[in-house]
């Protein structure tokens, strides 16, 4: 199967290509266009990886590209998005491009091409805070930022052609996904670098809010057996670990993996608008096992953990940190 993979030069998708070169995919990885010719953090694949995917550099919100770049493939994995939610608050025109006219632009190529599979990537902040837990794909939906707002768009435009057009798409929606190459502008990574960074009075935002993390190999596993599912066109699943923590208890749990004593100060600029903050995530993953087959291999309090050792073995390395702006608050 000749798999296209929007976004893959980000965190998720970066792994998800090394994921399905490994299995045998014959993989295309849609990175975005830029002057030095970066793929990202493709540039830095695996060794056993290394040259066997194709590469198309474009824009996601170009149909041309992105109708260029779809021919010849069986199936569409759509990561390709801004994420950050602060930014959202600054520049949500850039939300809307990039998320929905991005999406819009997947979902028009696929249906010119006749594409077996779309495999559309939401989020687990179109929810809002919990209105019950844990959350269920029934849970209504609210934009509490410009980014979820613009992802609760494009999992509509998403729906919209699987029933006004039959094109065969699946929504997957990973709670909050973890491990090594993500941004500083996460919650782990900005703890884990503060502390590998020699601080001990680690700034962060609101601590009491709890989320769902669930490692990198868990939501790329959830990506790759969506691939093979029967039955699961028009529905929406939640990729998360059925495990609530607050960030609070996240950054004592990383310490103690670190063996670093720490003190959490709050940092006003890290505070979310009041009513925009989610306050309580956690997911119902029945589904996904119904659906996909899948369930989390870094479950619970102890899988987490171990995600998280995975994750600061990784920023401990020289090469790794020195990518990373620790003395600073990266939105």
């Amino acid at each position: 199967m000749k798999v296209l993979v929007t976004g893959a030069d980000g965190f998720i998708g970066s792994h998800l290509t090394e994921a399905l070169v490994r299995c045998g995919f014959d993989v295309r990885a849609f990175t975005f266009y830029n002057s030095f010719n970066s793929w990202g953090w493709l540039d830095r694949c695996a060794e056993d990886v290394k040259g066997h995917f194709e590469v198309f550099n474009g824009d996601i919100r170009d149909p041309n590209g992105v109708k260029q770049a779809m021919q010849g493939c069986d199936s569409v994995l759509h990561l390709a998005a801004l994420i950050a939610i602060p930014y959202s608050y600054h520049s949500p025109d850039t939300y809307i491009d990039t998320n929905i006219k991005g999406t819009l632009n997947v979902l028009q190529a696929a249906r010119q091409h006749g594409i077996g599979r779309v495999i559309h990537t939401s989020t687990s902040e179109v929810y809002g805070t919990a209105q019950f837990v844990p959350i269920t794909e029934k849970h209504p939906l609210q934009g509490q930022s410009p980014y979820s707002a613009s992802k609760i768009g494009a999992d509509q435009l998403a729906y919209s052609f699987y029933t006004s057009f039959d094109l065969p798409v699946l929504t997957v929606r990973p709670f909050n996904t973890y491990g090594p190459r993500q941004s500083a502008r996460a919650v782990i990574p900005s703890i884990i670098t503060q502390i590998a960074s020699g601080e001990r009075c680690i700034k962060l935002g609101a601590v009491a809010p709890s989320r769902d993390f669930n490692f990198v190999k868990d939501t790329v596993a959830a990506f790759i057996a969506a691939l093979s599912a029967d039955n699961c066109f028009g529905e929406v699943v939640n990729i998360g670990s059925n495990f609530e923590i607050s960030v609070g208890d996240t950054a004592q749990l990383i310490a103690n993996v670190m063996n670093a004593e720490i003190e959490i100060l709050t940092d006003e600029v890290r505070l979310r608008p009041e009513k925009s903050e989610v306050e309580r995530l956690w997911a119902d993953n029945s589904k996904a096992f119904e659906l996909l087959g899948w369930r989390p291999t870094y479950g619970g309090r102890e899988g987490l953990r171990k995600g998280l050792a995975e994750t600061v073995d990784w920023f401990l390395q020289p090469t790794n940190l020195l990518d990373y702006k620790a003395n600073i608050y990266n939105i």
